[in-house]
């Protein structure tokens, strides 16, 4: 389906700003994929510890969630590489970098909830629920100020 503008320019952005909106991209979903990775692969070991044993039952079902959502989230953030290398000189470069965008918004929303959930998890372990229930809320809020909150204020100005 042609546009009758020069592939990667639908927008009327120029190609040289596409192809640097997709580096910047790819480099903040590096830094996120790394976290997420390391994070997701300690989540791994955790099963074969003495100590995993002696979890309840609704914990255990957290920790499931967790690293499902923890190995979803790193599903997303890798993804764009993925439509990067299957799209590559195909013209889809406006399409990739608007698909990389949506995955890293997504992608930090599900780091922030591995996050708030991990310590939830490690709170209720450590010092009970109510603990856990207060650490958890500490951090979720802590991740929307910091993510949110002053982005959007600093918009603002």
């Amino acid at each position: 389906m042609s546009t009758g503008q020069p592939a990667g320019t639908r927008s009327g952005r120029p190609p040289q700003q596409i192809t640097r909106n997709l580096s910047e991209l790819l480099q903040e979903l590096r830094v996120m994929q790394t976290g997420v990775q390391i994070l997701t692969g300690f989540l791994l070991t955790v099963p074969f510890t003495e100590r995993f044993t002696t979890l309840t039952d609704a914990q255990q079902d957290l920790y499931l969630a967790i690293l499902v959502t923890s190995v979803l989230t790193t599903l997303v953030i890798v993804s764009p590489v993925c439509y990067h290398r299957l799209l590559f000189r195909q013209g889809e470069r406006e399409w990739i970098v608007a698909a990389a965008h949506r995955c890293a918004l997504v992608g930090l929303v599900g780091l922030a909830v591995v996050s708030a959930a991990v310590v939830l998890l490690v709170f209720d372990v450590v010092l009970g629920t109510r603990a856990a229930l207060i650490a958890a809320a500490a951090v979720a809020l802590a991740f929307t100020l910091m993510w949110a909150a002053v982005p959007w204020r600093g918009r603002a100005r």
